[in-house]
């Protein structure tokens, strides 16, 4: 063992700062906190978007428009994906089960069948939703499309 092998004990360095025990601590009689001001004050905490005094960008900018509470929202899946799908798979089923296996939709969400692209095989698809062009064009194979609640 030489000097320069000396290493302090595990867990004996690296504490956090000891604020607020005055001069002695290395941190002054402020405890880093400056002087006055709201931050130098016991009980502060920084409000979420407040600039200082200044008005906050969520006052400044105008308020439009209207979000629809009750809006339901589908993941649109075209009939060439469901084609090219029954083709990877070799199936003529697809429902909300193979979808998500496939890795087209997350669990839970809502789908909509769209109607863009050609459809060649006979399917039974099953889905929350359909366009009329998709059903007519599943239909049209003669394949059926069933909506599930």
């Amino acid at each position: 063992m030489k000097l320069h092998n000396l290493k302090p004990a595990a867990g004996s360095t690296g504490r956090e700062k000891r604020l607020g025990r005055g001069e002695g601590s290395g941190h002054g009689g402020t405890s880093t906190r400056g002087h006055k001001g709201a931050k130098a004050r016991s009980g502060y905490s920084r409000k979420i978007g407040f600039e200082g005094g200044q008005m906050p960008i969520q006052r400044r900018l105008p308020k439009f428009g209207f979000t629809n509470p009750t809006r339901v929202e589908y993941k649109g899946i075209n009939v060439a994906a469901l084609q090219a799908l029954s083709e990877k798979l070799g199936t003529n089923v697809i429902n909300l089960e193979t979808l998500r296996d496939a890795g087209f939709v997350s669990k839970n969400k809502l789908v909509k069948i769209l109607g863009n692209g050609e459809l060649t095989a006979k399917l039974e698809v099953s889905a929350n939703a359909f366009s009329k062009s998709a059903q007519a064009k599943i239909e049209a194979v003669g394949g059926t499309a069933t909506t599930i609640e």
